[in-house]
């Protein structure tokens, strides 16, 4: 695993957030911040989990999505949020983790 970058929930509205309307959030891009945080801003209707919407997430980049889910709890099933990109989330002990598949 290789680090990618934390998410933080928000209230606020930030400069440069990109909507995705599948799971109905605004959300910053990592690269545009020198430490790698996204700001994650929920619609009140999104379908995520509650534990991903209230609690900061680490992300790690993987190189098998598949079996770095083998044996945890997923709490969001793996996913294509972007092209070329596969994502799922775990709860590790309260905490949500992210993994990514890139192409």
């Amino acid at each position: 695993m290789k680090y990618h970058h934390i998410g933080i929930p928000t209230d606020a509205p930030r400069t440069g957030e990109i909507y995705l309307e599948k799971f109905k959030l605004y959300a910053t891009d990592h690269r545009q911040n020198p430490y790698g945080i996204q700001w994650m801003r929920y619609l009140p209707d999104s379908p995520l989990p509650d534990l991903v919407k209230t609690v900061p997430h680490v992300a790690f980049e993987v190189e098998n999505l598949d079996k770095a889910l083998e044996g945890r709890e997923v709490i969001i099933e793996p996913n294509s949020p972007s092209r070329g990109v596969r994502v799922a989330f775990v709860d590790e002990d309260g905490a949500p983790v992210e993994f990514l598949e890139f192409e």
